[in-house]
């Protein structure tokens, strides 16, 4: 070969190369994709917690049933895969739209205290509400509340819904990592209960991932709902069930406090928010936490101030202080208590709160709640003060999450339904006392009351308490255009707030709004008995390395995570959101879900 032919070939090789580097660095993504993609379909969409509830959802829907038929079927399959944080024992807010009759609809699932539960037996007996056990149950409402929903909007009846969850009780699942840890960091509760050993334990040990847990118990309560409905649950043989475990151990729910439960459907609490409608779960529910902070923020430039700048992260952060403030003043049982909501949500009373934030300075402690009667920023006799010097940068713990919380979900038909469900028995393994020869656990839901009598969330005989849990949907134009909702207590409205503000301001798709790192802001009288503020502000350290010292300039309180609070399993997630969203202009519909526990969305 001649030199000549040999540098023309060089040439020409390096032409090809330099051309072929090119074309890749011009298809170069210029941002991160999501880690997992978005799922789309036009039939039909489940954005759930676990695969199984998934796969049993997408099951009715192909079956041809509709949303809130969907709906139950996971709730059931939940009871069954779950039970670490939600199911038969538990509370429930359902939000549907419904597109026949063209309405939202609010069910209220959740149950009161029992008519022997006073503060006076609870300082005398205990000097507190005991966190778990016997004496920390209220009425369960989940089982109610979808039994409502689906004599209204339903189309299926339970022995249909309930298949897969029998199946996965009768059969047994496999156990998975998430619910594993959930097992093992309940045992000494577990222990404390025969009942509880002989169906959460495997020869007196928690059950390892990969384990098939199979729970007979379970499966015959099921199927006697499926045969006898849900009335049984509440007046009838799995009623007596309940009552006589609970009485075995002197707790205080009786027959009566069950035969007298109803769920009912009530109002929906909403806002506006630059085209958008936003519902929200009314009280008892925090619901409103998330509206108002939606108020105080839908003011700011918050494009100009940047997607997760300090600046950002600031407003966000103050506007939440705020919102909590008014939650603690405010939200409880509204046949106990009128709850000002449309004070609370009104232009007037959100720009008055608007001006206590300050650009450089941020709210020292708690912030004081306002004043919705009279339109005040401040309610007489309370005070605000602010931070006048930059506060130290502290390491958070970062150890995995040991209480099982919540669950949560979300739904679209082909038929135009749309339903955002959250529910849960608190936290892990509710009260901790498996219901003997029912298979399932009961809520402790009653260490959210306080025994403080000028408290508006103090315990009273028949009282339903304020909720952390809060399900939301958005309209566009009329039409459902978001579902979405997460486990947290009292972290949910903060993630929701975020996930929506990915999507709504900063323009990502489903699957990157809730894989991006949020924050957590502790200053505000947490739900859980004793009720002690915190004031600090938790920041995953993919964060927190470029945002913390500006944040902690201003007078936050960071604490660094290693971890994603509040599950500490990924460096960064909007908390365990399931988020539905519809192109109404094609009907596609996109389903996410964040990187927590195991979510898992499907749809086609």
């Amino acid at each position: 070969m001649t030199p000549y032919k040999r540098n023309l070939i060089f040439l020409t090789g390096s032409l090809f190369f330099t051309t072929a580097a090119l074309v890749a660095q011009q298809k170069q993504p210029t941002e991160a994709w999501p880690w997992r993609t978005v799922v789309m379909g036009v039939n039909g969409m489940v954005s759930a917690e676990h695969p199984l509830q998934a796969r049993a959802g997408l099951r009715v829907l192909e079956s041809g049933g509709n949303a809130v038929d969907a709906a139950a079927a996971i709730f059931y399959t939940t009871a069954v895969t779950e039970q670490h944080q939600a199911g038969l024992g538990g509370d429930a807010y359902i939000l549907a739209w419904l597109s026949g009759p063209q309405k939202l609809a609010f069910i209220n699932g959740t149950g009161p205290s029992p008519k022997l539960a006073t503060p006076e037996f609870y300082r005398k007996r205990f000097g507190g509400i005991p966190l778990d056990g016997p004496f920390s149950t209220n009425v369960p409402g989940s089982v109610a509340a979808f039994d409502l929903a689906l004599k209204r909007y339903g189309t299926k009846d339970y022995s249909a819904l309930l298949a897969d969850a029998i199946e996965a009780a009768e059969k047994g699942h496999a156990m998975t990592h998430f619910a594993a840890q959930n097992h093992a960091s309940a045992l000494d509760l577990i222990r404390r209960y025969p009942s509880s050993m002989q169906v959460l334990l495997k020869n007196g040990h928690p059950f390892e991932p990969g384990d098939l847990f199979v729970q007979p118990d379970l499966a015959r309560t099921l199927k006697t709902i499926a045969r006898e409905g849900a009335d049984v649950f509440y007046r009838g043989r799995l009623a007596e069930m309940t009552v006589a475990t609970y009485r075995k151990y002197e707790g205080l729910l009786r027959l009566d406090d069950l035969a007298a439960f109803h769920a009912e459907e009530a109002e929906p609490v909403r806002t506006d928010y630059k085209g958008y409608t936003i519902y929200e779960a009314g009280a008892n529910s925090q619901g409103l936490v998330l509206l108002l902070a939606m108020n105080i923020m839908k003011d700011f430039d918050l494009k100009a101030l940047g997607y997760n700048s300090p600046e950002y992260l600031h407003v966000l952060i103050e506007a939440l202080k705020l919102a909590f403030a008014d939650r603690d003043q405010y939200i409880s049982d509204p046949r106990f208590r009128s709850i000002p909501s449309a004070g609370l949500l009104s232009a007037e009373y959100a720009a008055a709160r608007r001006k206590l934030i300050r650009s450089d300075h941020a709210i020292r402690g708690t912030a004081p709640p306002g004043d919705p009667m009279r339109g005040r920023a401040i309610l007489e006799g309370r005070a605000i003060t602010y931070e006048d010097r930059p506060q130290p940068i502290t390491l958070a713990s970062n150890s995995a999450v040991d209480h099982g919380e919540t669950s949560s979900f979300s739904i679209a038909d082909r038929f135009g339904n749309v339903v955002s469900v959250t529910h849960s028995v608190n936290a892990t393994f509710g009260a901790g006392i498996v219901v003997e020869g029912g298979g399932y656990v009961l809520n402790n839901r009653l260490p959210y009351f306080s025994l403080e009598l000028e408290d508006v969330n103090v315990l009273a005989p028949g009282k339903r308490t304020m909720h952390t849990i809060c399900p939301a949907l958005a309209l566009k134009d009329g039409k459902p255009v978001m579902a979405w909702n997460t486990p947290g207590g009292d972290n949910q409205p903060q993630a929701m707030l975020q996930a929506f503000l990915n999507v709504v301001e900063f323009g990502m798709n489903v699957q990157q709004a809730l894989e991006q790192p949020t924050v957590t802001t502790t200053s505000f009288r947490p739900t859980m008995f004793p009720h002690q503020p915190g004031d600090k502000l938790v920041i995953p350290k993919s964060l927190a390395d470029r945002v913390g010292t500006a944040l902690a300039a201003k007078g936050h309180k960071v604490q660094v995570s290693v971890l994603q609070q509040p599950y500490f399993q990924q460096t960064a997630a909007a908390g365990a959101v399931k988020m539905i969203v519809i192109d109404r202009r094609t009907g596609m519909m996109h389903g996410g879900v964040s990187p927590a526990k195991d979510d898992y969305v499907l749809g086609w």
